[in-house]
Order: C-alpha cells, then structure tokens, then sequence
C-alpha cells in the first residue's frame, strides 16, 4: 500500500512559526541555522532549479526537544528555502497517527522529512539522520536486542557519543544532509 499524507497537507507549521514556537533548543537551532553555507554550487542550483517544479511537498515530523531535530531541520530548512517547495512541520506528539507510518527500525524517530507529490502520495522521505551517523544506531539495535539488557544503556550512551563523534563539531555534515536530500530529490 502506498503512503498518502493529503490529509496533513496545509495543516502544519511554516519553518518560522515552528522557530517562533520552539520553547526548548531555540538557541541551538537558529545557530545551527545561521552556520549554513552551501559547500556545492552544484548542489545550491540544483535546489534552486527545484523551484521550476510546483508538484513537490515537504512534511518534516519533528519536536523541539529531540538532539537530531535540532541539528538537522535547520539544515532541511535552509537547503529548500529557495526550492519554492512548501514546507511545513508536524509536531510529532500532534501527529502521532502520521509519525506511525513512518518508523524507523520500529522505533518513532525524528525528524522525518517526507516528500510528497501534490495529492499527498509520497515519493520519499529521510531521516532521522545521515546515513552514516544513523549506522551508528542501526547497529546498536542489531547489537542490543532486548531493552532489559544489563548492559544496554551503556551500550546506548556509548552509541549516543559515537552518534556525536561522527556529526563532528562544525558544520560539515550540513554538506552530507544536502547531497542525501538531492540524490533522493532526483528519484522523483
């Protein structure tokens, strides 16, 4: 079956307003934005060529509190802003029936940003992290199974440093969010 979020079309938040809403990580998140800077012309016209298109949506599910949130939606924010593709956000505790469709390893995970045609059938989505940060997770889960594990919470945080380990400290992996949102733009 395929997916279909028409019903949510219209009904989320416009980047800023979600900005404007945040009541935790505000400070981060703009600085985050603020950092963006293209580090491939190629890759800047090709957002920028998207704006030729009108049959494209963007739904991102997220919530102020999440870490990957934080690092990630800005740079979503600020690689389609010149795309003229609608973007809107979910907040995932408002939007719990679409975030179930959208699982990651079973888990609810975020953000999620999906694409969508106009009707609302979707065409892809990414997230909730670079492919290689979230192998980092992906194998933790392979790893640890069974949550009452005696040692799956420090199996766990061990994971959660090496997810920061390998978003690094500066801004490259905004460059590395851009390339996976074009190759997966450029199926559609």
């Amino acid at each position: 079956m395929s997916q279909n979020v028409a019903d949510k079309l219209g009904k989320g938040l416009a980047p800023q307003q979600f900005i404007d809403a945040m009541t935790k990580n505000k400070d981060t998140f703009v600085d985050w934005y603020n950092r963006f800077e293209w580090s491939s012309d190629d890759d800047r016209d090709f957002f920028v060529s998207l704006s030729n298109r009108d049959d494209l949506r963007c739904l991102i599910l997220a919530a102020d509190w999440c870490g990957d949130v934080v690092r990630n939606v800005p740079v979503v924010f600020r690689v389609l802003e010149n795309s003229g593709m609608p973007v809107e956000v979910l907040i995932m505790e408002e939007n719990l029936d679409t975030m179930d469709q959208f699982l990651t390893m079973g888990g609810r995970s975020i953000p999620i940003v999906i694409f969508a045609d106009t009707g609302g059938f979707v065409l892809g989505q990414w997230g909730p992290r670079p492919q290689k940060v979230q192998e980092a997770m992906v194998q933790f889960k392979q790893a640890n199974p069974d949550r009452n594990a005696a040692d799956y919470d420090d199996n766990l945080k061990a994971t959660r440093a090496e997810i920061m380990a390998r978003y690094g400290e500066g801004t490259g992996y905004h460059a590395v969010i851009a390339k996976e949102l074009r190759d997966l733009i450029s199926t559609f």
